[in-house]
């Protein structure tokens, strides 16, 4: 008969939720693993036999990320009926997202590995396609706007998704820096008086 290993004597969900935090304040390569230790409140092996490694315990945080914190914005944006409301609504959650109190501030799949040691590159190119993404969902809110004719064909649609994406990681660079929601909500409101001019076609 096979023996059982021992049974696990922590909520992986709460530790997963925990790490996320860590990654979240302190970027992929200045997260250590006494950091993690110290915030899962498990030793390492038993961090090892959960997650497999540190960057598999990163991506599974990520993961989370998107899921929670992140999903909020892109769920903001999906329930609203216009193309400008759902640019509009991904911005303002936005602000609030990345300046919530007792929260790591801005977004950690902007701010999670920038800059990243060597062979760490694959932790970096993860998140570049993250962002990438991102970019082709606003892209192809826009595009379906076109197809509804609520929006004019003519303009870059692709080039207009990049700029209010670039905006908001922008945005997340701020909050990092100690921008305030208000402040951050100014620039939302900046961005999207730039709406009509970039999006008439003309």
């Amino acid at each position: 008969m096979t023996k059982r290993g021992r049974p696990r004597n922590f909520d992986r969900s709460d530790t997963l939720q925990r790490a996320m935090q860590v990654f979240w304040a302190q970027g992929y390569d200045c997260t250590s693993m006494p950091d993690l230790v110290s915030a899962m409140k498990i030793n390492s092996p038993s961090i090892y036999a959960a997650f497999g490694s540190k960057e598999k315990l990163f991506h599974e945080a990520v993961d989370l990320y998107s899921a929670t914190e992140g999903g909020r914005i892109w769920a903001a944006m999906a329930t609203q009926t216009t193309a400008q409301s759902a640019i509009k609504a991904m911005l303002k959650t936005s602000a609030e997202e990345f300046t919530q109190p007792n929260k790591p501030r801005g977004c950690l799949i902007v701010l999670g590995a920038l800059h990243v040691q060597a062979g760490n590159e694959t932790i970096r190119q993860a998140l570049q396609q993250r962002r990438a993404q991102c970019i082709t969902t606003v892209q192809s809110r826009l595009l379906q706007a076109v197809s509804d004719g609520e929006l004019a064909e003519g303009p870059n649609w692709l080039e207009i998704a990049t700029f209010y994406m670039a905006v908001q990681q922008g945005m997340s660079i701020q909050a990092r820096d100690g921008a305030t929601a208000k402040t951050l909500l100014k620039v939302a409101d900046c961005a999207m008086a730039a709406w009509d001019g970039i999006t008439s076609g003309t």
